[in-house]
C-alpha cells in the first residue's frame, strides 16, 4: 500500500464516504465527539487537514472563529464546499499533508485532523506531527479524532507488517479490493508517540471513537 493507493481509494469513494456516519448504533458516540470538538474549537482559527467531504468541517465551523480546510483530493473539496457554512468563515485549498506550508505568525490557533492518524504509518507519524507544528504554528491546539477497533463493527485486520502497522481490505466501486493502512493505537501508544512533540495530552474514548487534544511544541 502506498500514498497514491490511499489517495485514489478515497477519491473514488468520495460520493459515498459519509455513509459510515449513518449507522444507527454510532449516533450517540458521534454526537458526543461532535460536542467535544465544538467545545475545543470554539473561537479558534482552525487549520483542518484531510477534511474530506467536509462532514466535520460543517459540524464545528459555526463555533470556530475561522476555518481553512484542506485535502489532497479536489473532488473531496468540491463536495465539502457545497455544504452550508457561516458566510465568510470557511475557506478551502488543496494540500498534501506531507508537504504543508509553514504558518504565518498568528495565522492559526488550532489544527484539526479527523480520521487521519489511523491511516498514517507508524514510521511516518513523527514527521507528520512535525508538519502539523510547522503548518499550524507552535503553541497551537491539536485535535485529532479517529476510530476504535470494535469487534463486529470494524472491518477485520487483514495483516500486520514488520513496523506494527495494521491493514484492512476495502472494496472499491468497481468491486476490486485494495489494502489500506488502518492503525488502532492504544492510549499509551499515542502518549509515547506524541510525548516529545506536544504537551498537555488529553484522551477521551467512547465505544466507537477516540479524541485526543494537546498543544503543539
Amino acid at each position: 500500500m502506498n500514498e497514491q493507493t490511499m489517495r485514489d481509494y478515497y477519491a473514488q469513494r468520495a460520493e459515498k464516504l459519509e455513509q459510515i456516519y449513518t449507522l444507527p448504533e454510532r449516533q450517540q458516540d458521534l454526537q458526543e465527539i461532535a460536542e467535544r470538538v465544538n467545545a475545543l474549537l470554539r473561537n479558534q482559527q482552525v487549520l483542518e487537514l484531510a477534511c474530506g467531504t467536509g462532514f466535520w468541517t460543517e459540524k464545528y465551523a459555526a463555533q470556530a472563529a475561522s476555518v481553512h480546510a484542506t485535502d489532497i483530493n479536489q473532488n473531496m473539496l468540491d463536495l465539502a464546499q457545497k455544504k452550508p457554512y457561516p458566510p465568510g468563515k470557511v475557506s478551502f485549498s488543496v494540500a498534501d499533508i506531507h508537504h504543508l506550508p509553514s504558518a504565518q505568525p498568528c495565522q492559526y490557533s488550532a489544527c484539526f485532523a479527523g480520521f487521519l492518524w489511523s491511516h498514517t504509518k507508524r514510521e511516518q507519524q513523527t514527521e507528520l506531527l512535525q508538519g502539523f507544528s510547522r503548518a499550524a504554528g507552535a503553541g497551537s491546539l491539536l485535535i485529532m479524532i479517529d476510530n476504535n477497533d470494535v469487534e463486529g463493527s470494524s472491518l477485520p485486520v487483514a495483516r500486520t507488517d514488520v513496523e506494527g502497522n495494521t491493514y484492512q481490505l476495502r472494496t472499491q466501486e468497481d468491486g476490486s479490493r485494495v489494502e489500506i493502512v488502518k492503525n488502532f493505537p492504544s492510549d499509551s501508544a499515542l502518549r509515547k508517540k506524541l510525548g516529545g512533540l506536544v504537551r498537555d495530552i488529553r484522551i477521551f474514548r467512547n465505544q466507537y471513537y477516540w479524541l485526543l487534544s494537546c498543544v503543539l511544541k
